[in-house]
This record gives C-alpha cells, sequence and structure tokens, in this order.
C-alpha cells in the first residue's frame, strides 16, 4: 500500500494533512522562516539555507526572499537561474526548473489541485501535478503556473499570464489564459 507522500508524488489522491507531510512542511516552514529574515547582507547564509530546503540547485542560483514553498526537495533549479520577489512554490509534485532562467517577482508554480467534486474534495483528499519550465526561459511577473504545465525552452511568458496549458518551445505567449502569439526561431 502507498503512502501519502507516495501518491502525492505520482499524480493520485493523497491526504495533504497526513502526520508526515505536516511534519516536512513545518520543517520546511522553519528553514524558510530562517531564509527569508536574514539580513540582506549575510548573501552566504541565505545561499546556505536554501540549498538545505531545495532538492537541487545549480551554480549562480539566486532567490528574493521573502520565498515560499511546501516541501523544497521536490523542487530543482538548474544553472544561471534568478528568481525575484515573492515566489511561491506549492511543489507537491516535482517542479523543474532549467538553465538560465529569469522568473519574475510574484511569481507562482502551483503543482497542487484539489477535485472538482465536492465530496472528494470535503474528504480532504487533493493531488498535484509536475511543473517543467526549460532553458533560456523568461517569466514575467504575476505570472501563475498551474498543475502539469510545461514551459519549452526559450520561452517567454508574459507579465500576468495564467498558464493552464503547455507552452512549446521557442515561443512568446501571454495573457490569461495564456496562448502563444508568436514563435521564435
Amino acid at each position: 500500500m502507498k503512502t501519502d507522500k507516495e501518491k502525492m508524488l505520482a499524480g493520485e489522491l493523497y491526504n495533504g494533512m497526513a502526520k508526515d507531510l505536516l511534519l516536512e512542511r513545518i520543517h520546511t516552514k522553519d528553514l524558510l522562516y530562517d531564509f527569508n529574515h536574514c539580513r540582506p547582507s549575510n548573501i552566504e547564509e541565505r545561499d546556505a539555507i536554501i540549498r538545505q530546503v531545495l532538492g537541487s540547485v545549480g551554480s549562480d542560483f539566486y532567490i528574493e526572499p521573502p520565498f515560499l514553498c511546501d516541501y523544497g526537495y521536490n523542487i530543482s533549479v538548474g544553472n544561471n537561474v534568478f528568481i525575484n520577489y515573492n515566489c511561491t512554490i506549492l511543489d507537491c509534485n516535482t517542479i523543474s526548473i532549467g538553465n538560465n532562467v529569469l522568473i519574475g517577482p510574484n511569481v507562482s508554480l502551483y503543482a497542487a489541485t484539489h477535485p472538482t467534486d465536492s465530496a472528494t474534495r470535503n474528504q480532504g483528499l487533493e493531488y498535484a501535478l509536475p511543473i517543467s519550465i526549460g532553458n533560456n526561459v523568461w517569466i514575467g511577473g504575476n505570472v501563475c503556473v498551474l498543475p502539469g504545465v510545461s514551459i519549452g525552452d526559450n520561452c517567454v511568458i508574459g507579465t500576468g499570464s495564467i498558464v493552464n496549458k503547455s507552452i512549446p518551445a521557442n515561443s512568446i505567449a501571454v495573457g490569461n489564459p495564456c496562448r502563444v502569439i508568436k514563435q521564435t526561431s
């Protein structure tokens, strides 16, 4: 029989309030409290804390606090990545961020979601789908990326977009819902 954590990572219905998952989120929140309250001049201390939180981090990675996530260990970040202020990542499934990625302020990446059937939802069950962001991507401020979305290499996602479907490589996409307005080479 699968644990709730195994179900969560498999994209199946799980109990998000299961004790082991709750304790893992509390541990991550404690670390993020320290990260988010570090003096701005303590860059090395902040870097050490965030590397304890995230699953994997490449070189030349920088994140502006405040930053929030659920577990952290489901997030992998490539090389040369900048994440601006107020990023929220609900990483109840894997979140993969490639190399050479710029993420604007107030961006949200939501792998977590809930059943549309109220009876199932009222049982406290939820599920999560992975999110993948390719290489050489720029995500503008106030963008929300929804569960199960992939953003291909060399994409630009316009400010304020709600990305509810995958975006193919070499695209400029904007809007609510986000749609491709131009292909690049």
